[in-house]
């Protein structure tokens, strides 16, 4: 027989376990917040009701609850949320019997309370984290005197078991509560807490990434080492990201690794995490922590970009910050630097532009931004002129920008035309005043609306209207004007609107104003100027390159366990180092590559396949799909689509092309892309 001598699980009835002894069993500083709710809660109660029910051959089991002994407490590593929640229970049930049945209300206190310090008064068998321990104690205490005790979750869900337990019924909850049964896991010294925390934490409401991150920060540092690190690097990297701290960490990945985060539903930002930080000893941490919780500053400038007292660097981030944070590994990285010293604030403010040119134009086109960033922040190790190079590859041509631009919708119109007129927002307009996007053809022209004031528009032919309708939201028909003309021209006759366009301070809305007549030809005309304006506003960086972002890098190929419904299809062809090869699938690609390694990089191929153990073998092994690589090697052509395309991926990596190779997606490939875990 083999024995646990790390981990001792026993079965053991809730209550009494609860009640046994002297000890306080205590939240750590990792844990996450108390998060049950009113359904959690009644759910709770409801099963105790339907045990409570039943003989007493019938117990209820609760799950598993983790914990350590240290000094004389009783760290709860896991099973906070239900060991809370029973505990906010019994409070409720005491407080409801009072003085009318004074057993029961003894049974119940030893449950909760334990003697305290002399004149100290008693102490909560449950101490949670810190930061709540006071207001836990207030609410089991029944002393909701502070606000902050009643705006509490420990007092809603306290509230709601006191609205839904009568006295009368409190001995038949008690009956249920003492029929609970769970399975206590006690860790030793040699015990792999975070490990065993990870495989029981199964049930209930899952940790998130960051709460996972933070429990395998601190998990088996001292209590003492646990607070300063809290209080040094973890609590000022919650205050830094508050609502955005999941994102900032799955950023901060994507800029560390240079790789997208998969499994993006699941733990993939934790399992990053865990592989990017394999050993956090005392030594390195505080150096790792300084950095994380220098880059949450940094998160949030980019968030609220006037914090940066630099104007022009203010403006550029929020600019950025207009398309969301799909940019902001990169330009958290750059941004970095420039506070180091290391980046001129000139070289800084051209690289935000070209992101922003970039994601702008993307917008634009109507290309997606996602899954763009991770190569980025891969050319921007490699120097400037990489990035730039990097930039320029997968940013929309000058021909591509104006043809949208003509015809196409304007996306985040406020944004575009007070950069393109060089109007400052908090600036050109006086106190309480703003801007307006005005439509100079309406967006739905009433039946009297006229172009030249001469023809209503209801005699306009209904080609005409629809001609008109469809460049409504283009640039050529949208003017910048103070909200005070604005209002007066909106919805108007162009003869009315003539007039206060003619009052703007804009250059170039009063310019329309000088026209006699507004239709699609002005607005194409002034379509055409515009666009000349913009793409000078936002440039192209002068690099030859392909102009086509269907080409995705290999390193960024979405990769599928198995063998999902149409992999056959999945791209159209496949660039190598500038050669097109028409090829479909990923089986068909790890031949192809593999094959033209081993006759132009054998070294890297024998050096990654020794590594990994595969896929090069010096013989047929077992049976299954292989091909000849020379007399003496042979490549193996199993397994499935995801392994592939990491050999793939990895040979690549091994042989320093991997950035000169690229996938461009078929249409079932795109449509494969929606919907599937990653």
């Amino acid at each position: 027989m083999v024995t646990a001598t790390n981990v001792d699980a026993t079965a053991v009835n809730t209550l009494r376990w609860l009640a046994a002894g002297d000890r306080t069993i205590v939240v750590p500083v990792y844990q996450r917040q108390y998060r049950w709710d009113i359904g959690n809660c009644e759910q709770l109660l409801t099963d105790i009701r339907a045990v409570a029910d039943l003989d007493d051959r019938h117990m209820h089991f609760i799950g598993s609850v983790l914990s350590a002994v240290s000094d004389e407490e009783l760290v709860l590593i896991d099973g906070q949320q239900r060991i809370t929640t029973l505990m906010l229970l019994v409070a409720a049930l005491q407080h409801a019997v009072g003085d009318a049945d004074p057993a029961l209300s003894a049974q119940l206190r030893d449950v909760l309370l334990r003697e305290g310090e002399p004149g100290a008064g008693p102490r909560t068998t449950l101490r949670p984290h810190r930061a709540w321990a006071d207001v836990f104690r207030a609410v089991v205490l029944g002393d909701d005197a502070d606000p902050a005790v009643r705006a509490s979750r420990f007092a809603d869900n306290y509230a709601f078991f006191r609205s839904q337990v009568s006295p009368d019924e409190a001995p038949h909850i008690w009956r249920g509560l003492q029929k609970l049964e769970h399975v206590a896991i006690s860790l030793g010294s040699g015990a792999n807490a975070q490990q065993i925390f990870e495989s029981l934490n199964s049930t209930g409401e899952p940790l998130r990434d960051h709460e996972l991150i933070h429990n395998y920060v601190l998990m088996g540092l001292s209590h003492a080492e646990q607070v300063r690190i809290e209080e040094e690097y973890w609590l000022p990297i919650e205050q830094a990201t508050g609502e955005s701290i999941a994102a900032f960490w799955q950023q901060y990945l994507v800029m560390r690794t240079g790789r997208e985060s998969e499994d993006a539903g699941g733990r993939g930002v934790y399992d990053v995490f865990r592989h990017e930080f394999p050993r956090l000893e005392p030594g390195s941490l505080d150096a790792h922590a300084a950095e994380w919780r220098e880059y949450a500053e940094i998160h949030r400038t980019l968030r609220e970009p006037g914090r940066e007292p630099d104007d022009r660097i203010s403006r550029r981030l929020a600019g950025v910050g207009v398309f969301g944070s799909v940019a902001f590994p990169l330009v958290m990285r750059v941004y970095r630097r420039f506070r180091a010293g290391d980046l001129t604030r000139e070289a800084l403010l051209a690289l935000l532009q070209q992101v922003e040119s970039l994601l702008l134009r993307r917008t634009i086109v109507g290309i997606g931004t996602d899954r763009i960033v991770a190569r980025l922040c891969r050319a921007e190790q490699e120097g400037a002129g990489a990035l730039t190079r990097a930039l320029a590859r997968i940013m929309p041509s000058d021909e591509r920008v104006s043809v949208a631009l003509k015809y196409s919708d304007l996306p985040h119109p406020d944004y575009v035309l007070t950069r393109l007129f060089d109007v400052d927002v908090d600036v050109d307009v006086d106190a309480g005043a703003g801007w307006d996007v005005d439509h100079i053809v309406p967006l739905t022209p009433g039946e009297g609306w006229s172009g030249d004031g001469v023809r209503p528009w209801i005699e306009y032919s209904e080609d005409e209207q629809n001609s008109h309708r469809a460049l409504a939201r283009t640039l050529g028909n949208l003017v910048l004007i103070e909200e005070e003309h604005g209002m007066q021209v909106f919805d108007a006759s162009f003869p009315v609107k003539r007039d206060g366009y003619r009052r703007s301070a804009v250059p170039a809305t009063a310019e329309v104003a000088a026209r006699d007549r507004w239709g699609t030809r002005e607005i194409s005309a002034r379509s055409a100027a515009l666009t000349a304006q913009f793409v000078r506003v936002w440039p192209r960086p002068d690099v030859s390159g392909i102009d086509d972002d269907g080409l995705t890098p290999v390193l960024d190929a979405v990769r599928r366990r198995g063998w999902p419904r149409g992999w056959e299809r999945e791209w159209d062809y496949v660039e190598y180092r500038g050669e097109h090869w028409e090829v479909k699938d990923v089986r068909y690609l790890f031949h192809r590559v593999f094959a033209r390694l081993w006759a132009d990089e054998r070294d890297a191929v024998v050096a990654y396949s020794a590594r990994r153990g595969g896929p090069v073998y010096p013989e047929r092994a077992w049976t299954g799909q292989w091909d000849a690589l020379d007399a003496d090697h042979h490549l193996y052509l199993g397994w499935d689509s995801s392994y592939m395309l990491s050999a793939v991926q990895g040979v690549l990596t091994e042989a320093g092309i991997a950035e000169e190779v690229f996938v461009k997606y078929s249409y079932i490939g795109a449509v494969m892309s929606t919907g599937v875990r990653r």
